[in-house]
C-alpha cells in the first residue's frame, strides 16, 4: 500500500513539473493577453503619395533585420483609421499624428465617445508640417481666401481632416464656408494640376512627394497662417508648434510660416514588453538604417517629445535605460 502511495505521489510531482514548464518556457515573449508574439506584423502607414508610406517601408525593413519578424508597410488612410484599426486588432503597429492619437484616447473630435484604450505609444518620429498648397498664381494668399473654394481636407480618417477643420475654426470658418473634398494626397495634387480643386490641406513632412511632384510642373505657393492665428492655435490645442518652411522648398522664393504635429509610432497593446522593447530600441539605434530623408529627424534624444499618452512598457522600459523617462 505504501510502495502504491509513493508511486501516486511521484506521478503527481512529475505532472506539476511538467506543467509548471509549459507554463513558464515563453520567457516573457507573450502579449498582455498571454498569446505568443507574431510571427508576421503589419504597419500601418498613409497614402501612398505621402511620407508615411515609404518611410514605413524603410523602418519595417529595420525592424525585421534587427527582430527577425517580417514586418511589413502597408499604405492606408492615415492617422485616424489607423487607430481604429490597431484597437481591432487588425494590425501591430501604425503611423499616428500626436494629435490624433491624443483625441482617440481622450474620446474627442473624431472618437466623440469612442474612446480608444488599448492603443500605447513607442515614439515621436519628426515633424508633420501642415501645407495649404495652392497654385502660385491661384489667388489665394490667406486662409481666409479658401472660402468658397474647393479645397481638399484629407482622405476620410486622416489626421489632416482634424487639422483642417481646427485651423478653419481659428480664421473663424468652418466646413460649411468651404467646398471640402475628400481625397489623399496624389488626388489632392492632381485636382490642383488640372483645376478642378483649387487648394488642399497636407499634412506631412517637407518636403513631401506629392507637393514636390505637382511643383516640378507648376509653380506652387504654400498659405501661410499669420503668427497670432499659430499663438491662438498652439494655446488651446497645445499638440501643435510653430513651424517654418524653408525658403527653397518646392522652389519657392521665400520662407513660409505655419504649424507642425508631430508623427509617433503606435503599437497594441497586446504586444509582449519584450518585443516592443526590441523594436524600440531597432528603430532608435539604428536611424542611419532608415533610408529615406526623414531618417535624419528621428533620434533618441526627441523620442518622447509631444506624446501624451501612455507607453507601452517595452518602450517605457527601453526609454528609462537610456535615461529618458523616470
Amino acid at each position: 500500500m505504501k510502495k502504491n502511495s509513493f508511486l501516486v505521489l511521484s506521478m503527481v510531482l512529475v505532472l506539476s513539473l511538467f506543467l509548471a514548464a509549459c507554463g513558464g518556457e515563453d520567457n516573457g515573449s507573450s502579449g498582455e493577453g498571454g498569446s505568443e508574439d507574431p510571427k508576421l506584423m503589419s504597419m500601418l502607414t498613409g497614402g501612398t503619395s505621402g511620407t508615411y508610406y515609404p518611410l514605413g517601408g524603410a523602418m519595417a525593413k529595420v525592424i525585421k533585420d534587427e527582430t527577425g519578424i517580417q514586418t511589413d508597410a502597408v499604405s492606408s488612410n492615415a492617422s485616424a483609421d489607423n487607430v481604429i484599426a490597431l484597437s481591432e486588432g487588425e494590425a501591430e503597429i501604425a503611423f499616428v499624428q500626436t494629435d490624433v492619437m491624443a483625441n482617440a484616447v481622450e474620446g474627442t473630435n473624431a472618437f466623440e465617445g469612442k474612446a480608444v484604450d488599448n492603443v500605447l505609444a513607442i515614439g515621436s518620429l519628426y515633424p508633420e508640417t501642415v501645407q495649404i498648397v495652392t497654385l502660385a498664381d491661384s489667388g489665394i494668399s490667406s486662409v481666409e481666401d479658401l472660402k468658397g473654394k474647393k479645397v481638399s481636407v484629407g482622405a476620410p480618417g486622416s489626421g489632416t481632416y482634424v487639422n483642417a477643420e481646427q485651423i478653419l475654426e481659428i480664421h473663424g470658418m468652418t466646413m460649411d464656408d468651404i467646398d471640402a473634398q475628400n481625397l489623399d494626397f496624389g488626388e489632392s495634387t492632381g485636382g490642383i494640376q488640372d483645376g478642378n480643386i483649387d487648394a488642399a490641406f497636407i499634412t506631412s513632412g517637407t518636403p513631401t512627394g506629392a507637393v514636390d511632384g505637382l511643383s516640378a510642373t507648376n509653380p506652387v505657393s504654400i498659405v501661410p497662417i499669420a503668427q497670432e492665428k499659430v499663438d491662438e492655435l498652439v494655446e488651446k490645442y497645445p499638440y501643435y508648434a510653430a513651424n517654418t518652411i524653408p525658403a527653397g522648398t518646392y522652389g519657392m522664393e521665400n520662407e513660409v510660416n505655419t504649424v507642425a504635429v508631430l508623427a509617433m509610432l503606435a503599437v497594441s497593446k497586446d504586444l509582449s514588453e519584450d518585443l516592443v522593447y526590441k523594436i524600440t530600441k531597432a528603430i532608435y539605434e539604428n536611424t542611419d538604417a532608415i533610408s529615406h530623408a526623414k531618417g535624419e529627424f528621428i533620434t533618441l534624444e526627441t523620442a518622447t517629445d509631444g506624446i501624451g499618452i501612455d507607453f507601452h512598457p517595452g518602450a517605457e522600459k527601453y526609454f528609462k535605460e537610456e535615461g529618458l523617462l523616470d
